[in-house]
């Protein structure tokens, strides 16, 4: 199993956070990225072509991570594979010492960069953890027997905007198979502890989301288009009342997080560049200690 898995089996509060592999061959940025936040951040999810933006393949940034002693989270979309390629690449991600998977259905190429992409959903995020559930007990989505079953460790995201409709799916992604999850981005505790209050019920591990906020600008773009995401006024207003906006955002998460602590498992920040801010966000949120000389 994975070292992921054991951390919140434990009870331990645990971090993980979002790299986007290069669009091209070089992985200085990535690499880096990772090294800064090895004891701080517990794993770490590679994006499947994020926003449907061509990029290297996330499971062969995984296996360096593997290689350098960092667990990954392989980000697995249904876009661009049928359910044939999606099983042999999950089968090939264990086979590469990768065993966290977080399944998604995947945004459709029209809004990528390659927009006359032809798009596949052969299957949908719910079909995919059934996939993985089949796999692990040694059989394919056919009923097919295999030789040699995978151990892969499966996560999903809820994210609708009716709280009804995202318990109801939360429901059927843990009978499809979902170990844990993680949420879309936070900023309203009062809303994620309504959320929390009726997924309490299904006894599975939450990490929470956070996007680091660049600006007023991002704020009211989640606000009109990100679904299930609320940033409240005051935050808005005071991104754009902030002088140094890095350091107004890393304020922002920092007590964000410090009141999400005692209502979840976790927290996965998503820095988009701005990953040098985590260890002191988590340190000021108080779920990581100062490390000796300050960080």
């Amino acid at each position: 199993m994975s070292r992921l898995s054991d951390s919140l089996a434990s009870g331990r509060f645990v971090v993980t956070a979002e790299l986007n592999p290069p669009k091209g061959t070089d992985l200085t940025f990535l690499l880096d990225k990772a090294e800064l936040l090895r004891g701080v951040v517990d794993a770490f999810n590679l994006t499947d072509s994020h926003r449907s933006m061509m990029n290297m393949s996330p499971m062969a940034a995984a296996r360096l991570l593997v290689e350098r002693g960092i667990e990954p989270i392989l980000q697995v979309t249904c876009r661009d594979r049928n359910r044939i390629a999606l099983q042999g690449d999950l089968l090939g991600s264990h086979a590469l010492g990768i065993s966290n998977v977080v399944c998604m259905t995947g945004d459709h190429p029209s809004g990528g960069d390659h927009p006359e992409a032809s798009p596949v959903f052969d299957v949908g995020a719910i079909e995919l953890l059934g996939a993985i559930a089949a796999l692990t007990g040694g059989k394919d989505m056919a009923g097919n027997g295999l030789n040699g079953a995978p151990d892969l460790y499966a996560v999903v995201n809820p994210g609708a905007d009716d709280l009804d409709s995202e318990i109801r799916r939360m429901a059927e992604k843990i009978e499809a198979g979902a170990a844990f999850f993680q949420t879309q981005a936070v900023y309203d505790a009062a809303v994620f502890e309504r959320f929390m209050e009726r997924a309490a019920l299904y006894n599975v591990p939450i990490i929470a989301g956070h996007i680091l906020l660049k600006s007023a600008g991002m704020a009211r773009r989640f606000n009109e288009s990100l679904p299930g995401v609320t940033v409240p006024d005051e935050i808005v207003a005071g991104m754009a009342d902030a002088g140094d906006r890095r350091k107004r955002s890393a304020e922002i998460a920092a007590a964000i997080i410090e009141e999400l602590k005692p209502m979840c498992q976790g927290v996965h920040m998503m820095a988009i560049g701005w990953e040098s801010e985590i260890p002191g966000i988590l340190v000021a949120a108080g779920v990581r200690a100062d490390p000796p000389g300050g960080a």
